[in-house]
C-alpha cells in the first residue's frame, strides 16, 4: 500500500530575517538560510496540532543573500541583574523571500476516518489563502514580520546564482516535533545548490 503524502507549500518575504547561529553568542549572526525549526514556527503561526506537525523538506531562496548590521534595545530575561536594558548588536538578513515546501506528518496512522495529516493540511491551506493566522508570523525574530505570507506567487523565482555550503546548521530544537523537551540537533555540510536547500530528516 502506498502511503499518501500531504504536501504543503507557501511563500514568505520581508525586509529582514534572523535565523541565529547558536555559536555566535551575545552578538548573534544569522544563518544564510532559514532553519527547519524556524520554518516549523512560521507554519505554526497559521495552524497547530498536538497529533500532527509540519516537516519542512525544501526551500527555494528567491532573493540574494545580503547581511546587514542591526541593533535594538534588549529588555528581556537574559540582561544583567539590576539593569533595565542594553543594546543588542546582530547581523541579520535583509530583503528575504523564500518558497517553502514540506509535508504534514502524524504520530499515528489514520483511524476511524480520523486523518490528522489531512486535517492539518486542510486547515493550514484554507487559513493561508484567507489570511487567517493563529499568531503573528515572523522571520526568525518576532519583530521581523513579513510583508508577504501566502500561497506561492508566479512572479517570484529561485535565485540560481546562490551556491554555498553551511558547515554546521541547527536542525531542530526539541526531541520531538510537539510537546518535546529542549534537545538541539545539528546537521553538517548543508548545501545550497542553485538557490535550493534540502533539509534531511
Amino acid at each position: 500500500m502506498i502511503e499518501k503524502i500531504y504536501q504543503i507549500s507557501f511563500e514568505i518575504a520581508g525586509p529582514a530575517a534572523m535565523f541565529a547561529r547558536p555559536d555566535t553568542g551575545s552578538s548573534p549572526v544569522s544563518y544564510p538560510a532559514p532553519t527547519k525549526s524556524a520554518l516549523k514556527s512560521i507554519f505554526e503561526c497559521v495552524a497547530m496540532s498536538k497529533e500532527a506537525y509540519f516537516e519542512p523538506q525544501k526551500v527555494e531562496i528567491c532573493s540574494p543573500i545580503v547581511f546587514h548590521k542591526y541593533s535594538t534595545n534588549y529588555g528581556g530575561p537574559l540582561r544583567k541583574s539590576g539593569t533595565t536594558n542594553f543594546q543588542l548588536f546582530a547581523t541579520v538578513l535583509e530583503n528575504v523571500c523564500y518558497k517553502v515546501y514540506g509535508v504534514t506528518m502524524a504520530y499515528q496512522a489514520p483511524y476511524n476516518g480520523n486523518n490528522q495529516q489531512h486535517k492539518l493540511q486542510e486547515i493550514f491551506l484554507r487559513r493561508l489563502e484567507s489570511g487567517q493566522f493563529y499568531s503573528t508570523p515572523f522571520l526568525g525574530w518576532k519583530e521581523f514580520v513579513p510583508t508577504y505570507f501566502g500561497p506561492l506567487r508566479n512572479n517570484t523565482s529561485v535565485d540560481s546564482s546562490i551556491n554555498l555550503i553551511i558547515p554546521s546548521m541547527l536542525s531542530t530544537m526539541y526531541d520531538r516535533p510537539t510537546k518535546g523537551i529542549v534537545s538541539p540537533t545539528f546537521v553538517q555540510n548543508v548545501e545550497i545548490n542553485k538557490g535550493v536547500i534540502f533539509y534531511a530528516k
